[in-house]
C-alpha cells in the first residue's frame, strides 16, 4: 500500500474510531450496514410464537431480565465457564427463563446474511419487541438498536438485581426506579403478565395463605397447586385470556385475581391502584405506556461504540 493510502486509511480509520465512541442507539442503525436483519429476526420470532403461543412472554420476559441486570447487554445468554457464573442459573432465571434457542436460531439467520454485523443484545430487544406484536397486532415503534454484548455476567447481580415474586408495591417501585423506569412504567410492563404462564411454587403462598384473594380463583388454582410438589406445574397468569396481549390483566387484579404476589401488589389499596383502574378501563392507553416503557427498558445501560463486542455466537464470548 502506498504512502499517502496508508495515511487516508488511517485517517479513515480514526475517524469511524470517532463515531464509535460517540455512537448512541438509533431506529435505523441497520438500514445500511444489514438491511435485512429486522426481517429476519422477525421471521424467526413469528415461527417460534407460531409454534408455541406462550413463547412470546418468555422472548419478553428474558429481554425484561437481560436489561435489568449490567443493562441491554445479552448478559443473559452467556453460558457458564470454568471462570464465570453467569445469570442462566441465578434463582430468578433457573429453570423459568426460556426462549435462549429462539435467539441463538434469529442469530444463526442473521450471520448468514451479515457476519459479525448484529449483536445479540439487539436480536433481543427486537425478538421481545415483535413477540409483542405477534400476540397483539399492535406494534412499538421506533425501536433503537446499535446495542453492543457484554464479555461477563454474574449470577449474583442477577439475584440482586431482579425483582422476587414476592417483592412489596414500595420494593418493586424502588427497584424499577433505580433503572430510570417509573411506577406508572412498572405497571403498564407488568401488564405483559396478560399472556404467559407460571409455575406453582411461585403462586403456592400466595393462593394458600394471603387473603387479599378472591375465593374462588384461590380454590381453582389448589387444584392444580398443592401447599407441597408439583412445584413446576403451570397455570396462566391471566386467567381469562391467557393467549391474548389484552387488559385483562388489570381487570384481574381489581377483582383480586392476580396470580403473583407482585400481581396483586399493584392493586392492594397502595400508590399504583389508580393506574391499575386506568388501564383496565382504557386499553388505548395501556398499549400505548406498555409500547413507551419497553423502549425506555431497552435504554438501560447499553453498549455502544467501542464498548463490549459483537458475539459470533450468543452463548460464549468471542
Amino acid at each position: 500500500m502506498a504512502m499517502p493510502r496508508v495515511v487516508a486509511f488511517v485517517l479513515l480509520l480514526l475517524s469511524l474510531l470517532g463515531i464509535a465512541c460517540d455512537a448512541q442507539l438509533s431506529s435505523t442503525f441497520y438500514d445500511q450496514i444489514c438491511p435485512t436483519a429486522l426481517t429476519t429476526i422477525r421471521t424467526v420470532i413469528r415461527q417460534a410464537v407460531s409454534q408455541e403461543r406462550r413463547m412470546a412472554a418468555s422472548l419478553i420476559r428474558l429481554h425484561f431480565h437481560d436489561c435489568f441486570v449490567q443493562g441491554c447487554d445479552a448478559s443473559i445468554l452467556l453460558d457458564d465457564t470454568p471462570s464465570m457464573i453467569g445469570e442462566q442459573n441465578a434463582a430468578p432465571n433457573r429453570n423459568s427463563a426460556r426462549g435462549y434457542g429462539v435467539i441463538h436460531k434469529a442469530k444463526t439467520e442473521v450471520e448468514k446474511s451479515c457476519p459479525g454485523v448484529v449483536s445479540c443484545a439487539d436480536i433481543l430487544a427486537v425478538a421481545a419487541r415483535d413477540a409483542s406484536f405477534s400476540v397483539s397486532w399492535w406494534s412499538i415503534l421506533d425501536g433503537k438498536l446499535g446495542r453492543r454484548d457484554s464479555t461477563s455476567a454474574s449470577k449474583t447481580l442477577a439475584e440482586s438485581e431482579l425483582p422476587h415474586f414476592q417483592e412489596s408495591l414500595d420494593r418493586l417501585i424502588s427497584i424499577f426506579s433505580n433503572k430510570g423506569l417509573s411506577a406508572r412504567d412498572m405497571v403498564a410492563l407488568s401488564g405483559s403478565h396478560t399472556i404467559g404462564q407460571a409455575q406453582c411454587f411461585l403462586f403456592r403462598n400466595r393462593i394458600h395463605n394471603q387473603t387479599n384473594i378472591d375465593t374462588g380463583f384461590a380454590s381453582t388454582r389448589r387444584r392444580t397447586c398443592p401447599t407441597s410438589g408439583g412445584d413446576e406445574k403451570l397455570a396462566p397468569l391471566d386467567l381469562v385470556t391467557p393467549n391474548s396481549f389484552d387488559n385483562n390483566y388489570f381487570k384481574n387484579l381489581i377483582q383480586r385475581k392476580g396470580l403473583l404476589e407482585t400481581d396483586q401488589a399493584l392493586f392492594n389499596g397502595g400508590s399504583t391502584d389508580s393506574i391499575v383502574t386506568e388501564y383496565s378501563r382504557n386499553p388505548t392507553a395501556f398499549k400505548s405506556d406498555f409500547a413507551t416503557a419497553m423502549i425506555k427498558m431497552g435504554d438501560i445501560e447499553p453498549l455502544t461504540g467501542l464498548e463490549g463486542q459483537i458475539r459470533n455466537i450468543c452463548g460464549a464470548v468471542n
